[in-house]
């Protein structure tokens, strides 16, 4: 009885808000076909071999038991792609937040001034064409010049092309382009804070800014807190662009190799082991999971 009232309720429910579904079908729509319904098909291929001619052949664990057990450049990537995020998520999340904080302060022209010069290198597109020319590995590139003319070297470092470089690079340029979509969402929840919680906080003890950041302004913004580590999480695992543009694939020794890149290379080209690349796939589907699932519980004391 208790399920058949539950169902009712349901049902009464949704022919109440039909409008809101009917315009949500839309969307829906396209999110399943191009966002759910490609994870599951991945899922299903990596338990196979598929090379996108002949019919799918089932393989078992064998595509996950040869990426952990036989692929070393696999292994590479993974800890490339971890050393990345764990550098670059955490620090591109306080970074983007602490602009936003910052910029938010001031008003009108100046602050949409400000917001546009720290969100431009997210949306140029001729951006790696700009750090290529900064790392030239010839003495005409702009910091080998600087470092010569300042004599702290002497002859002219191959920045992209020596191992020990390519990863701090990689790492500097993302942080360079990480004010993106997260940057913005900071700044719209700033601005949405209700400023009688500020009032009613120095009343209740909140003496100084560092407090109003802990006690009323994080709280206040815990979806968009939410929403920027989610995007965050997904930019720093799934970097690639950056790698292939800078570093090119195969890097030197593999040095700028990431989960993405390793995949784009069996999942197009020559191979289409698309069974091999959709195992890599779903690896990074639950990598990326798991570590949303850690930041939303850590999120979720913020202001606590």
């Amino acid at each position: 009885m208790e399920s058949l009232s539950k169902h009712a309720v349901l049902k009464k429910n949704i022919k109440k808000n039909k409008t809101f579904y009917y315009m949500l079908a839309p969307y829906f729509l396209l999110f399943f076909f191009f966002t759910i319904l490609p994870v599951i098909a991945s899922m299903v291929l990596s338990f196979t071999h598929f090379n996108m001619l002949e019919w799918p052949s089932f393989a078992g664990w064998g595509n996950y038991l040869r990426l952990f057990l036989d692929d070393e450049i696999f292994m590479i990537a993974l800890k490339n792609t971890l050393i990345f995020a764990v550098i670059t998520g955490p620090l591109s999340y306080v970074l983007c937040l602490l602009f936003a904080w910052i910029i938010n302060e001031f008003k009108g022209k100046l602050r949409a001034f400000l917001t546009l010069i720290f969100y431009a290198p997210s949306i140029s597109g001729n951006a790696f064409m700009v750090w290529l020319i900064i790392l030239s590995g010839d003495r005409y590139g702009y910091l080998n010049g600087m470092l010569m003319r300042w004599s702290l070297i002497f002859e002219p470092i191959q920045w992209l092309r020596d191992e020990r470089f390519i990863m701090p690079v990689l790492i500097l340029v993302q942080l360079w382009l990480s004010l993106g979509t997260g940057f913005l969402t900071f700044i719209a929840g700033l601005q949405t804070i209700d400023k009688s919680q500020y009032e009613a906080a120095a009343i209740d003890g909140v003496s100084n800014r560092w407090q109003e950041l802990w006690y009323v302004t994080l709280p206040a913004m815990k979806p968009q807190l939410l929403f920027g580590a989610v995007i965050q999480i997904t930019q720093s695992f799934a970097v690639a662009d950056i790698s292939l543009q800078l570093a090119g694939n195969p890097s030197v020794n593999y040095a700028g190799a990431t989960i993405v890149t390793h995949l784009m290379d069996f999942g197009s080209g020559i191979r289409y082991e698309m069974g091999y690349a959709s195992a890599i796939a779903t690896v990074l589907f639950v990598l990326m999971l798991t570590t949303n699932k850690m930041v939303q519980k850590l999120l979720g004391r913020v202001g606590d």
